[in-house]
């Protein structure tokens, strides 16, 4: 056989190679009328959904601009990269790139094949993701680029590193969206933390889901739920359990390793929820801590944006990317110009904890305990005082009327037609089925507040100071260094408060559900939270893949 035939049968293999590949990596809608019929009998009425798919989005167009560049890579290549990969610490990432194991480029392509591998299959899809950036793989080889031009990068850096946001932040190249149709023409500019990870040398690898409008827009939608993203699975127990709310698509995808680390955001319980509900390791930062200019807004007297990861370590260096002071924030204390978090070893011989006595017939909170007991920690017993909490969600709704509003006229893109909550109202009700299937209730209550200014401002000191005082009390009297709680019990008073709060894996029920130890700390004590987490992580090294996410 001549040279040039052999030549012509190995071109037509790889054509047909090729044209399999392509055939295979074509996404349609799944037929979901089985599942939904079986999670109509679900014991958990939140998780009866109405739908999984989104209705309006084609998933093929998350991975067209990367289609040639997923279809060379070699399966052997994936498979050999992926233990490099699947689990792996930002140190441990750094640390295979610095062996030359991997390039950051391989490393970003690995995330988007992963993405499209389990969107294709019916059994795996999460709808974590909702958007990719065209240019991740650009950006991704610049990286590579300043590494062979003899950049040096430290272990403990993001450059390189693929990170989702959650798309209620703002990043040039793609919608941002907070999961609404009213916004799916959101080019916005780069929030503040997204030009700070940029900054960092960090790849803004895409957006994650998230519940629509950030968990404020219905009464009756299931966390993890938007028109443009679908319904967020739990990779966990996809039709078991629930993926809290609202950065669902952040904790689900940090669970399933489809990045090395994602950005939530929270107002009351949107960091700390879908973190301990995945399995996951989220920071929610004092407010005034990391900027919240150009991230879509509830309650700019709440709001914080924070880091999703699956381990402590990821979690300070992702939150130390995006740190920075931004004069444009008015939350913003000059301590966080150079706020920056150390991963350092500190003795638990001398910690306060305080034991909350609600979770006593919880058995992993109280395994949990015995560890940190052992480990020479003064387990304190406590309950936290009562607070009149009455008026949350109208302190919530009248702070999203004005500061969405404001986010609207002054961040949205020229093409969003919206400028108000009364105009999403309306803009949803020109097609009710479509744009809001759950309904939209928090959104119409909105629109029928009658708070003036005076009155709001009297409504916030009420219930920020008695939850101030409530916690003030609690860690005075005992002398406390923190407050140990579970998953997102007790957020509304550490937001309130304006108490940070790190919420890391503690294990598994007996179902597989995941639940997370959460230490809740005084304002801007951010360092301490680190420091006993990471102890608490050594000790228990309780987080495990997701059976099936191999």
């Amino acid at each position: 056989m001549s040279n040039a035939v052999i030549k012509f049968v190995l071109l037509g293999l790889l054509w047909v190679q090729v044209s399999i590949a392509a055939e295979n990596s074509v996404w349609e809608r799944f037929d979901e009328t089985a599942d939904l019929a079986e999670l109509a009998n679900h014991a958990n009425d939140s998780m009866h959904f109405q739908l999984l798919q989104s209705k309006l989005t084609d998933k093929n167009e998350l991975w067209q601009p990367f289609t040639a560049a997923l279809d060379s890579m070699p399966d052997e290549r994936y498979q050999f990269i992926k233990p490099l990969i699947v689990e792996r610490s930002v140190i441990e990432l750094q640390s295979a790139i610095a062996d030359d194991l991997l390039s950051y480029e391989e490393l970003t392509l690995f995330y988007i094949r992963r993405i499209r591998e389990l969107a294709l299959d019916e059994e795996r899809y999460l709808n974590a993701v909702i958007s990719l950036n065209p240019e991740a793989l650009t950006a991704a080889r610049q990286s590579d680029s300043e590494r062979a031009q003899g950049r040096t990068i430290e272990v403990e850096s993001l450059f390189g590193i693929p990170v989702l946001l959650k798309d209620n932040v703002g990043a040039a190249g793609m919608p941002t969206t907070a999961g609404a149709v009213a916004l799916q023409d959101n080019h916005t500019r780069d929030a503040f933390i997204t030009q700070r990870l940029k900054a960092a040398g960090a790849i803004i690898l895409g957006k994650a889901n998230l519940s629509e409008w950030a968990y404020f827009f219905c009464e009756e939608c299931p966390s993890g739920y938007s028109a443009l993203g679908g319904q967020t699975l739990n990779p966990y127990g996809r039709f078991e359990f629930g993926t809290g709310g609202s950065s669902a698509g952040s904790g689900a995808a940090v669970a399933a390793n489809l990045a090395a680390v994602t950005v939530g955001s929270e107002t009351s319980g949107s960091i700390l929820s879908p973190a301990s509900s995945n399995s996951a390791v989220g920071l929610k930062p004092t407010t005034g801590s990391l900027s919240r200019s150009g991230i879509v807004p509830i309650s700019s007297t709440l709001d914080t944006a924070g880091p999703i990861t699956r381990n402590v370590a990821d979690a300070a260096l992702l939150f130390n990317a995006m740190a920075g002071y931004d004069e444009e924030d008015t939350a913003m204390p000059l301590i966080s110009a150079d706020m920056q978090l150390e991963l350092r070893e500190v003795s638990l011989q001398e910690k306060r904890l305080g034991v909350l006595e609600a979770f006593t017939d919880i058995a992993l909170y109280q395994s949990n305990l015995h560890i940190l007991s052992e480990a020479g920690a003064s387990l304190i017993d406590t309950q936290i005082p009562e607070f009149d909490s009455a008026g949350f969600g109208e302190l919530l709704g009248a702070e999203m009327v004005r500061d969405l509003a404001t986010y609207l006229n002054g961040w949205a893109h020229e093409d969003v037609e919206v400028t108000s909550v009364g105009e999403v109202q309306v803009f949803n009700n020109t097609d009710p089925e479509l744009f809001a299937p759950y309904g939209q209730e928090l959104i119409d209550m909105m629109v029928g507040l009658t708070l003036d200014d005076a009155e709001l401002a009297e409504l916030r000191q009420r219930l920020q100071e008695g939850a101030r005082a409530a916690l003030d009390s609690l860690f005075v009297e005992h002398r406390l260094d923190v407050l140990l709680s579970v998953n997102n019990r007790n957020a509304g008073i550490a937001a309130l408060a304006n108490y940070p709060a790190l919420t890391i894996p503690m294990g598994y029920e007996e179902s597989g559900r995941p639940m997370g130890l959460t230490l809740i700390a005084p304002p801007f004590q951010e360092q301490l939270l680190i420091d006993i987490g990471l102890q608490f992580e050594r000790l228990t090294s309780a987080r495990r893949l997701p059976a099936g996410y191999e």
